[in-house]
């Protein structure tokens, strides 16, 4: 049976902890295209009883950092894919932590190291959620993909400058993204 909280409870933060992915959803304020991103790699930490980030890798597009200078809304889902079925949501309102912002170093400090962070998503969570997860099927987690990895540790800043400059300033919706 679900259940809903105020914040992340103990028994969330050692679930999120255990899983090997989550996604991310967002949407812009008015008309626009909802977006769920899946994220892997060892990228989310929970900061807090009401706050989460995760490493925001270089990508094909900028959607969620888009929809969260739009509006800040946010949620997160976590899956067991394994064991016990699980689901957990988180909801709140984000904000993304730009190279160069005051606070960037600090919160990269509790993530492992990534190529080719354009950014930190910090979401302070205001609603939390689980449910019973039945139908979600069983699957095995072998290892993460190393392809992302490979691609952004083989550019150096000035390409990342550019890549991102192409791919990651506006939305596929046209609202702004990356400065």
């Amino acid at each position: 049976m679900g259940r809903s909280y105020g914040s992340i409870t103990n028994a969330m933060m050692s679930f999120i902890a255990e899983q090997s992915m989550f996604f991310v959803a967002t949407a812009p304020r008015e008309g626009g295209r909802v977006n769920v991103s899946p994220k892997g790699y060892d990228s989310f930490r929970v900061l807090g009883a009401n706050q989460v980030c995760y490493v925001d890798l270089t990508g094909s597009g900028a959607e969620t950092i888009a929809h969260l200078r739009d509006n800040g809304r946010i949620t997160f889902m976590f899956c067991a894919f394994e064991g016990k079925p699980n689901v957990v949501r988180l909801y709140g309102s984000g904000r993304h932590v730009q190279p160069g912002h005051p606070e960037f170093d600090s919160l990269l400090e509790r993530i492992p190291h990534h190529s080719g962070v354009r950014a930190i998503v910090v979401a302070d969570i205001d609603r939390t959620s689980t449910s019973c997860g039945y139908s979600v099927p069983f699957m095995d987690y072998i290892e993460d993909r190393p392809r992302l990895e490979e691609s952004l540790a083989a550019k150096d800043d000035d390409e990342l400058d550019r890549y991102r400059a192409e791919k990651n300033t506006v939305s596929i919706d046209g609202l702004p993204a990356l400065d």
